[in-house]
């Protein structure tokens, strides 16, 4: 059995450098110890990552590919990384250059696929903060928390922060991470979803932990409304795209509706709370406003500027 795990990477070394410590610490208990290649793509035309590349490769205990994409944008990326897939692969696993996954991780996503005989199996991205001295208003929000389901429940979308998908799924299809995400992100919710609306089965792992590092630049106001705007306009455009009926649409334009005036409504209260309150009253509202940016077709470009951590 071969899986093949997809890294797109640009202007993060050090990003890079804990992820391939962390993939090297990988460890099968549930499942019979599969053959891994780790794909490493990046996506700086100078090849700025070709560094770590060559200081890993040599005490790497799995095969380690790297390869250049100039084309500038997430979705080139990822389909370079696709396209960099061994034939013989039987899976291929996603993960970001910001993320460290716990040893278990690729173990507990194949257990899971097989168990439940899944297609796509995806799972929980926990916040790690690289300034401990983090703002109390974004520990009592939780707004890096992630949603979290039982293990086994069946799922509509997926990401690829952490994600499994059976190699024969991809290759039927064509042009698997759409260009027109390239620098608006999003790339990875289209995909899953089209699977999803192919009749693929894509359920939850649990168990199969992966932490992101969150760099100081992100735990405040402005990063967190424009993240909750862009990634609601995202879902909105998909599902126009995947099911353009005037009903859904209509419950979609409800649900925007719906999560502004409950936002004003948590204004009021915030005034008698907290920051926090405050905060998630503007959250919802971004929200509301992004689900309608999507259903008039319109992207935030959240990937122009890349993190470094």
């Amino acid at each position: 059995m071969l899986i093949s795990v997809c890294v797109a990477t640009y202007q993060r070394p050090e990003g890079l450098k804990r992820l391939l410590d962390g993939l090297n610490q990988l460890t099968f208990s549930k499942c019979e110890t599969p053959n891994l290649e780790v794909i490493i793509v990046d996506n700086n035309s100078t090849g700025s990552a070709s560094s770590v590349y060559y200081e890993k490769v040599n005490d790497f205990k799995w095969s380690l590919k790297y390869c250049i994409e100039p084309i500038r944008g997430i979705s080139y990326a990822r389909n370079r990384a696709i396209a960099s897939v061994s034939k013989e692969a039987n899976f291929v696993a996603f993960i970001d250059d910001d993320e460290v996954p716990e040893p278990s991780w690729l173990d507990e996503l194949l257990f899971v696929l097989q168990k439940y005989n899944a297609d796509v199996v995806t799972g929980p991205v926990l916040p790690h903060f690289v300034d401990q001295d983090v703002p109390d208003w974004v520990v009592k929000g939780k707004f890096f928390e992630p949603n979290r389901y039982p293990t086994g429940a069946l799922r509509h979308v997926a990401f690829t922060n952490n994600a499994l998908v059976r190699f024969e799924v991809l290759s039927k299809i064509d042009k698997i991470f759409d260009e027109r995400f390239a620098l608006t992100g999003g790339e990875d919710s289209h995909l899953f979803m089209r699977l999803y609306h192919m009749g693929y089965k894509i359920v939850w792992a649990d168990d199969a932990l992966v932490h992101e590092w969150i760099p100081k630049n992100r735990t405040n106001i402005k990063w967190v409304l424009r993240r909750g705007y862009r990634t609601w306009s995202t879902h909105s455009f998909c599902e126009k795209e995947f099911e353009p009926s005037i009903q859904v649409q209509t419950v979609r334009m409800a649900k925007g509706s719906g999560l502004i005036l409950y936002g004003i409504f948590l204004l009021l209260l915030s005034i008698i709370w907290s920051r926090h309150m405050f905060i998630k009253a503007l959250l919802q509202i971004c929200r509301g406003a992004g689900t309608f940016s999507g259903l008039l077709g319109r992207q935030y470009q959240e990937y122009k500027t890349i993190d470094s951590v």
